[in-house]
């Protein structure tokens, strides 16, 4: 049989995702084509491993700032995104679009056509003077927001999964107030990510990290019976709370800007506020109902505070006091696991390859990554153990 030769940048993705050059992340979500050679940044990332790659793709302007090299020649430097990555591009002095493009405003949304390639230090590039910029039209631009529609399928599902949890919590004062929260805040959770690099970096990351956590405290609260899963759910949803101040984008678009409180107070301390603000209200409007029920509101409350501020679990790493409960120490730890397991996921599809099978280092994780070992398939005339012979 005569080998097939891909046509389009898409038709070579598909190809060497097929062969096993390509994998996808099960974690990332970001996987659509919206067109023969549209791809987007995560797409072209892990396709430009195998070598350069011509496609398009639709992105935001973050920034476009004028820099100049060692040898005093002009250049700009434009900060590109899209619902799930970012590149960088720059723009030489000499380029045709440098002055258009230096003129690029962070609202500008571009398509920019090239043939792609990842340098061993600076990451995915478009290669030089040979790529050309267009605005996009109201219709991409709107498309582009929307974020691949594998991603918000998922986000959706996340989502569902967080409103249905919440109401399962039989405490009334902890299902009140995470009710509460996600009525006045939901929209803005729901472009808020949860970090601002390692994992779940993106447009509604923090919607994800917060349902798989809920799923695996759902998972492992049979297994072990001293923990209260109300206060574990409802620790859960509030313990980056913070994060919709220090890491939340913008209405309109994916540029995550700073925000003055989560830069002076931080998202611990915010995510304790915002709960003491919620629960005084809550509790003047609901002082009858409340009143009586064991455990003590008032210890409702510090517990829940206690695991705000304890998820990080040492003071190096930001937090004011160490997990001293059975609940503060599960979430930490379902924390920690699902942060990883997501960065091993974008680490496989975008590390550099340093060997078969071998990855370069994400930080923070600890050294370089090695595929996990695949699951075991059993062949249709493989017998059972009860079935074999004895020798």
């Amino acid at each position: 049989m005569r080998p097939v030769v891909p046509k389009t940048a898409r038709a070579a993705f598909k190809v060497r995702e097929k062969h096993g050059t390509i994998k996808r992340s099960t974690f990332a979500g970001c996987g659509r084509f919206a067109g023969m050679d549209l791809m987007t940044l995560t797409e072209i990332r892990r396709a430009a491993q195998n070598g350069s790659i011509s496609a398009r793709v639709h992105v935001q302007v973050e920034s476009a700032a004028a820099k100049t090299t060692r040898d005093g020649k002009p250049y700009c430097e434009l900060a590109l995104a899209d619902a799930c990555d970012r590149m960088t591009l720059r723009v030489w002095s000499d380029h045709p679009a440098y002055k258009t493009c230096s003129g690029l405003a962070p609202d500008s949304f571009i398509e920019l056509s090239s043939e792609f390639h990842k340098h061993p230090h600076y990451g995915l590039e478009a290669e030089t003077n040979k790529w050309t910029v267009r605005p996009l039209t109201d219709q991409e631009k709107n498309e582009l927001l929307l974020g691949p529609a594998d991603l918000r399928a998922k986000q959706a599902a996340d989502w569902e999964f967080i409103t249905q949890t919440v109401q399962t919590i039989f405490d009334p004062r902890l299902r009140a107030l995470c009710e509460v929260f996600l009525k006045e805040y939901g929209d803005r959770f729901r472009r808020t990510a949860a970090a601002r690099k390692y994992h779940h970096a993106r447009r509604g990351g923090l919607v994800e990290h917060t349902g798989q956590m809920m799923r695996i405290g759902k998972a492992i609260a049979p297994l072990y019976p001293q923990l209260n899963i109300d206060l574990l759910i409802a620790g859960i949803l509030f313990h980056d709370s913070g994060k919709l101040w220090e890491n939340q984008f913008s209405e309109t678009g994916f540029i995550m800007g700073y925000d003055e409180i989560g830069e002076l107070v931080g998202h611990i301390s915010i995510g304790i506020e915002l709960v003491n603000s919620l629960w005084q209200k809550l509790s003047v409007e609901n002082a009858e109902a409340w009143k009586g029920l064991v455990p003590d509101s008032k210890d409702v409350r510090l517990h829940l505070l206690h695991l705000i501020g304890a998820h990080h679990r040492e003071h190096q790493f930001g937090s004011p006091v160490v997990p001293k409960t059975p609940e503060a120490m599960a979430l930490h730890y379902i924390d920690d696991l699902d942060s990883k397991l997501e960065m091993f996921a974008t680490g496989y599809a975008n590390a550099q390859s340093l060997a078969a099978r071998i990855f370069d280092r994400v930080r923070p994780l600890p050294g370089n990554l090695v595929k996990s070992l695949e699951k075991f398939q059993q062949s249709s005339d493989t017998k059972a153990p009860a079935e074999r012979e004895l020798l």
